[in-house]
């Protein structure tokens, strides 16, 4: 990788303001000064500093966010606030979310810029569970429970089976569906004359959401989410 390169995406500065930091000679490479931004490094090798201090190099981001209402999941969008406008660091590494939620749904929701770990999560043949909170217009009743078991019947077919249990509250739910249709969990709810007041996904596999976790804060995975999130 190039010098000028690898400083722009560690977030020292644009390709111009890296330039100008190499012919200051305030960059070194394995403790000698470096002022061409061609030189060819190995991030994972080399030693880069900039006045003393290590670049740290960074190359592939996990994150888990606790999503509040009101942003959308996208990295851009012109009219509504995004699931990016909270995550401060990292901002050179196009991160992305993995998967969607709702503007108005909370919850979980994993942020990277590694799109084979988006792929492993999302594609509709690895089934990967996920668990929400639902807040309904209506109790469930027994039979609900069981509609959802044989799954429901929606526009493009019949769902896979799904969980539905009760919650302790009223009106308190927990679903766990194993694919990802759009809006899947209301449009399931609405087929068995019910409505979604509150939505929240509190699991993925057997990953949950840290209930320390302020909503629209966000921690780094680590080696035993991977295994929860059953990735390694």
């Amino acid at each position: 990788m190039r010098l000028d390169k690898f400083l722009s995406n560690m977030g020292i500065g644009t390709r111009t303001e890296v330039k100008q930091l190499l012919k200051k000679g305030v960059i070194t490479l394995n403790d000698q000064v470096e002022k061409s931004p061609k030189t060819q490094i190995k991030p994972s090798q080399d030693e880069i500093k900039l006045n003393g201090e290590l670049i740290q190099f960074v190359d592939k981001v996990y994150l888990l966010l606790n999503k509040p209402k009101g942003y959308i999941s996208a990295t851009v969008d012109d009219q509504h606030n995004t699931v990016m406008e909270l995550i401060d660091d990292y901002k050179y590494l196009d991160l992305f979310p993995v998967g969607r939620l709702d503007k108005d749904t909370e919850g979980l929701l994993l942020i990277t810029n590694d799109g084979d770990f988006n792929h492993q999560l999302m594609s509709p043949t690895k089934h990967i569970p996920k668990t929400y909170e639902v807040i309904s217009q209506k109790t469930i009743t027994k039979n609900d429970i069981k509609l959802f078991k044989t799954g429901i019947e929606l526009n493009e077919g019949l769902t896979k089976p799904a969980n539905l249990i009760l919650g302790e509250q009223e009106k308190q739910s927990f679903v766990t569906i194993y694919e990802g249709k759009y809006h899947q969990v209301k449009r399931m709810f609405h087929a068995i004359d019910n409505e979604v007041i509150e939505l929240k996904r509190i699991k993925i596999g057997d990953l949950s959401l840290d209930d320390e976790l302020l909503q629209g804060t966000y921690r780094h995975l680590t080696e035993q989410d991977f295994k929860q999130l059953g990735l390694k």
